[in-house]
């Protein structure tokens, strides 16, 4: 792109006078051939004024849609994915990317806000109907906290099973021999059943050592009435778990009121950890033991994949697995269990 100073050069005038002559100075005294002759430069030249430049990017400027699998009020009593999609916000805020946000609204998308989008990141778990959906609109996708297909789909995961066998060695260590899992179950859209890690885990690990009792094991929703209600089934046990591991925070600051309920000393009677390490669950009582995931981190990632994805015209799919962090407080502690 031509510069005020070549045209100035080939005009045979200062630098000063183009700029004023393409900035139609009025005040300017130069004649109208010279004036003819710069303007017919900077055509030449293809020279842009930075207002046309200005438009141009305006134009190339990448436009994201972020979908959530959640509706904005499941989004409030799971706060996980919200803290996601913050860190998606945050990172297109931060790279001047245009940003449209899509909730689930009754059990679907309005498909008309995804026309004219560059990519998408797909934040939660989605069955085929709603991946056709995406691959309708671009080939540019990225699926964070789930890879529905590593062969086709960039993806920024957590490491689940890794995370999850840390906290029930550091329970074991602890000297728990009797372990329950309160955790939720999570459908895509036909109704098939997602596998979810931590459970998963959670029976292998103990199994192999011997550990696993079925009859310790609850599931429901991730939010905070159904880890009460769970706790309240699970304290109806003849002989009750001493420890339990919480697949989400939500589920376990409602677990920990049920426990407050039945008067029972966290951590001296029952040990809980959660999991995700969220805001308010340092400020519980106890300050609740949960495994720390990166979720703004994951969201940022996701950002930066899909821009790479489009720059670079990448082929090869891309699966980011994002480490975890287990964050000891006060409703863990090491002591003598005795059962």
């Amino acid at each position: 792109m031509a510069t005020l100073k070549e045209i100035a050069e080939k005009a045979g005038v200062s630098v000063a006078t183009v700029s004023r002559v393409l900035n139609y100075d009025t005040t300017l005294s130069v004649s109208d051939e010279t004036k003819k002759r710069i303007f017919e430069i900077a055509q030449e030249l293809n020279y842009k004024t930075p207002r046309e430049r200005n438009q141009i990017g305006a134009k190339e400027r990448l436009r994201f849609g972020v979908v959530n699998w959640y509706s904005e009020s499941q989004e409030l009593d799971d706060p996980y994915y919200m803290a996601i999609r913050l860190g998606v916000e945050k990172e297109c805020f931060h790279r001047q990317i245009e940003l449209v946000k899509l909730f689930k609204k009754d059990g679907s998308y309005e498909s008309e806000w995804l026309t004219g989008l560059d990519g998408i990141i797909a934040v939660g778990k989605f069955g085929k109907q709603n991946i056709d959906l995406f691959t309708s609109v671009t080939k540019h996708i990225v699926f964070v906290d789930y890879s529905p297909n590593e062969d086709r789909f960039d993806s920024v995961v957590v490491d689940f099973r890794k995370a999850t066998a840390r906290v029930l060695q550091y329970l074991i260590d602890l000297g728990h021999k009797y372990i329950g899992y309160i955790g939720g179950r999570e459908y895509v859209d036909d109704g098939q059943l997602i596998q979810d890690e931590r459970e998963r885990t959670f029976y292998e690990y103990l199994y192999l050592r011997g550990m696993f009792i079925p009859e310790y094991v609850f599931t429901g929703r991730f939010i905070a009435e159904d880890g009460y209600m769970l706790m309240k089934q699970a304290l109806q046990l003849p002989n009750r778990p001493t420890a339990f591991f919480i697949a989400s925070d939500s589920m376990a600051i409602g677990a920990l009121r049920a426990l407050h309920e039945a008067g029972i000393d966290v951590p001296n009677e029952i040990t809980v950890v959660g999991f995700n390490d969220l805001p308010t669950s340092k400020f519980v009582q106890p300050p609740l033991s949960t495994v720390q995931v990166y979720t703004e981190f994951m969201g940022e990632t996701a950002v930066e994949l899909l821009v790479e994805q489009i720059q670079t015209k990448r082929e090869i799919p891309k699966k980011i697995v994002v480490p975890t962090k287990l964050v000891v407080r006060e409703s863990s502690c090491a002591h003598t269990v005795k059962k």
